[in-house]
């Protein structure tokens, strides 16, 4: 019976790369050896606020009232502009009733979360492009958002 020669080493950075990068799965070859290397997915927990009188929540309308029409999006060529990466739902705070990641007015440095969309049951941070303050808020709370919609302004 041939002795089988696993490099411990080569799976160990391996298992390191999908931890790093959030990869679910990793597979290399080399000739006919090959090192396949899995996890499972961590779960999201999501917590979505329930909409408010005020919010844009879903609800019924009367048959007799007509739709309201949608600004469009607004397209800037401001360079502190930042867009909706995805379609989804944003949400300013971390979960209902907590403070909102960011105000206008806010300092924020490149990488700090601005707000949550929510695509697919998954929750997407997104995060300052670059440092500055926060001049605009383009959305609200709970608002749908189409993809390169404006999202804020930073300064």
């Amino acid at each position: 019976m041939a002795k089988l020669n696993i490099d411990t080493k080569l799976i160990e950075t391996l298992a390191e790369l999908l931890q790093r990068t959030g990869l679910t799965e990793i597979e290399v070859a080399e000739g006919e050896a090959r090192i396949r290397v899995a996890r499972e997915p961590q779960p999201v927990v999501a917590t979505v606020p329930p909409p408010t009188a005020a919010g844009r929540g879903p609800r019924l309308q009367p048959a007799d009232e007509a739709p309201q029409a949608t600004a469009p999006a607004r397209d800037t060529g401001h360079p502190g502009a930042v867009h909706a990466p995805m379609v989804g739902t944003v949400y300013l705070t971390p979960e209902p009733g907590a403070q909102p990641f960011v105000s206008v007015g806010d300092e924020v440095r490149e990488g700090h979360t601005l707000l949550i969309i929510e695509a697919m049951k998954v929750m997407n941070p997104i995060r300052a492009p670059r440092s500055g303050r926060i001049a605009e808020i383009a959305v609200g709370n709970g608002d749908p958002v189409e993809y390169g919609e404006l999202l804020m302004i930073i300064e």
